[in-house]
């Protein structure tokens, strides 16, 4: 059956049909990092947001170019347009190149990105590899007239293209409002106005990352890489552009401006956004103390943590709210989502435990009947991942009661279920039992050893040696192991 997959197109502030523009090709452009620190919470949300998409996509039929930035020049302190680069300060301060900083940190974030199970996206481009392209990007612009130039550097003119155009239609924003909010920066120099946002900027004699250009020695603004890049790799006009919510304005708004004022018309269709990340109910960040990063997740070694937790379960805390709904971190949180990807990957290894009957009863025939559509259903809803969630947990409660006999399925329902447990649990949501174990090899050994002690036990038991039979028992349970006596045998789980 095909299915009709809705988005929340920020630009209309509403869900629309999903109808790419040359389908079953789609263009899809999702922000990436700046790479001049360790990844964190920040990294991961959008990442794994746009990763479901992805997927989704192409198991839909879709051909997907996915295009995921690297941000590794022109992203200022301060705001867009002011300050150092942030990449060359970290290279400054540790007497490294720029680019040493630039590819260790993106290494750093591949490692992550790759332990959340995030797969790579079809084009990876650096802002430092498409200097050109913005160059020709600024130009257009210039032709165009709606940029100046302003002692060596080029400003974009929002006056001028809002008396063709209108900016701020992503955001909801006025220009009269942008302007309020930037009034206690007025007369500070090279800009006709504050809200001007530059598209090239000229170096000063200290500024290490520079490139020759017609206007200066320098380098592009923050705004300028996306929309050049996007349209080199996705064409003029593309279906999908994404990223955090905190990019809508000015990034994203800006990069509309550009667009439109280069070609003359919008260059994206879709423009989806993933909400924020708070951390115990605060905005994250260093001078809280409650900035996490992926690594400290995993590791445990941070004091907001009483643990260390596994990607899968990161990633699984994340798929657990709706993309667009505000997600809060806490210890107790992943605690839970810790046990509730736990109890998922319990059902879907005990689908192999279950009894097959000659004929299902109608309970179960009618919800394994239903549950494929029911998890399409949510995720063509604007990626609704915490219902899926939410059916698969049914799924596997209705595991446990065929184990115990509570219920029965046959071979056909019995298939069929494992096959949608399968697909919705490891293909479109990317969690995976081997990542959430952290060593699938390990996990693998160490199970036969536990099931090679069950197994003397069973020999104990049908010998009647009952005091063997209770000693291993019991010592199993003080080594943290639950063991569960049915009528097909024993089963264990390690109570973590």
């Amino acid at each position: 059956m095909k299915q009709t997959l809705l988005i929340y197109n920020t630009l209309s502030r509403r869900k629309e049909r999903f109808e790419p523009l040359h389908a079953p090709n789609v263009g899809m452009y999702v922000c990436g990092p700046t790479v001049y620190g360790d990844p964190h919470l920040g990294h991961a949300r959008p990442a794994i947001t746009f990763d479901i998409l992805f997927r989704y996509l192409r198991h839909l039929g879709y051909k997907v170019r996915y295009v995921r930035n690297i941000t590794d020049v022109g992203h200022l302190e301060h705001d867009a347009d002011e300050g150092e680069d942030k990449i060359a300060k970290k290279a400054r301060l540790e007497q490294l190149e720029p680019m040493e900083i630039a590819q260790y940190y993106t290494n750093r974030y591949h490692q992550a990105m790759d332990a959340l199970g995030v797969l790579r996206p079809s084009i990876e481009p650096h802002a430092t590899g498409h200097i050109i392209e913005q160059q020709q990007l600024v130009k257009q612009i210039i032709d165009n007239g709606f940029a100046y130039e302003s002692n060596g550097s080029i400003y974009f003119d929002i006056e001028a293209y809002n008396k063709k155009y209108k900016y701020g239609i992503l955001s909801g924003r006025s220009l009269e409002n942008i302007k309020d909010a930037s009034r206690e920066l007025d007369g500070v120099g090279e800009k006709h106005n504050q809200a001007d946002f530059a598209l090239w900027k000229k170096a000063q004699p200290e500024h290490i990352m520079r490139w020759p250009s017609p206007w200066s020695d320098g380098f592009p603004g923050w705004h300028c890489e996306c929309t050049a890049m996007g349209r080199k790799y996705l064409g003029e006009e593309f279906d999908i552009h994404g990223g955090g919510m905190d990019l809508v304005f000015p990034h994203h708004e800006c990069e509309i401006a550009q667009a439109v004022a280069s070609q003359g018309k919008q260059m994206v269709k879709y423009w989806m956004h993933n909400n924020m990340l708070t951390v115990n109910g605060q905005k994250m960040g260093k001078s809280l103390g409650n900035f996490i990063t992926l690594e400290q997740f995993f590791t445990g070694s941070h004091p907001l943590l009483t643990q260390a937790y596994t990607p899968m379960t990161i990633r699984f805390f994340m798929l657990s709210a709706h993309y667009r709904s505000t997600v809060d971190f806490s210890d107790e949180a992943l605690q839970a989502s810790q046990k509730g990807l736990e109890r998922l990957m319990d059902g879907l290894k005990n689908l192999e435990r279950v009894p097959v009957s000659d004929k299902c009863d109608e309970a179960t025939e009618q919800f394994v009947k239903s549950l494929r559509q029911r998890c399409y259903d949510a995720m063509n809803d604007d990626l609704m991942t915490q219902l899926v969630i939410s059916y698969l947990f049914e799924a596997c409660h209705l595991v446990n009661a065929l184990i115990d006999h509570k219920a029965s399925i046959c071979a056909d329902c019995l298939n069929e279920l494992k096959e949608v447990m399968h697909l919705f649990t490891n293909d479109i949501l990317g969690l995976s039992a081997d990542n959430a174990a952290g060593n699938a090899e390990r996990e693998e050994s160490f199970g036969k050893v536990v099931d090679m002690v069950l197994d003397l036990r069973a020999k104990a038991k049908a010998a009647k040696d009952w005091a063997t039979s209770d000693r291993i028992r019991n010592e199993l349970a003080a080594l943290g192991f639950e063991v569960k006596d049915t009528k097909d045998g024993a089963t264990w789980k390690l109570n973590k």
